[in-house]
């Protein structure tokens, strides 16, 4: 079975969350650790053409060549996906500036559920960052 590291970008059938049809397409990798070795998953984020209109959270790749993208690109941070790593074949990765940005986007749709960020308080019901879950 294939393994990915979080950072990898991937061509993947991405799943559609309006109609039921999956389209091969690049995604980012964004799962690690036990995601992938026990229980054989991979989170992945959509990676878009940049002529589509932008999403408030989306982060341009800056360098395509080491990304393995043929064109101008956009990593759609709120759409995520769960693939089995099987379906996947690896284009390149992300560069460190793009790394953080995306890290960054990414902690600001998880804050609020789980506190990521120490300086905000959890939202009602949140698992602190610091606490497992019982």
């Amino acid at each position: 079975m294939p393994s990915f590291e979080p950072w990898d970008v991937v061509k993947v059938p991405f799943p559609y969350a309006d109609r039921p049809v999956r389209q091969r397409r690049p995604a980012l990798v964004v799962s690690a650790g036990d995601i992938q070795t026990n229980h054989s998953l991979v989170w992945v984020l959509m990676i878009t053409s940049a002529d589509n209109r932008g999403w408030p959270s989306d982060v341009a790749v800056s360098d395509l060549g080491t990304a393995g993208l043929p064109a101008p690109s956009l990593i759609r941070t709120a759409k995520i996906a769960v693939i089995d790593p099987r379906d996947a074949e690896r284009l390149g990765s992300l560069t460190g500036a793009d790394r953080s940005a995306v890290a960054l986007r990414l902690i600001g749709h998880l804050d609020a559920v789980v506190g990521t960020s120490p300086e905000n308080t959890p939202a009602a019901g949140a698992i602190p960052f610091t606490q497992t879950p019982e």
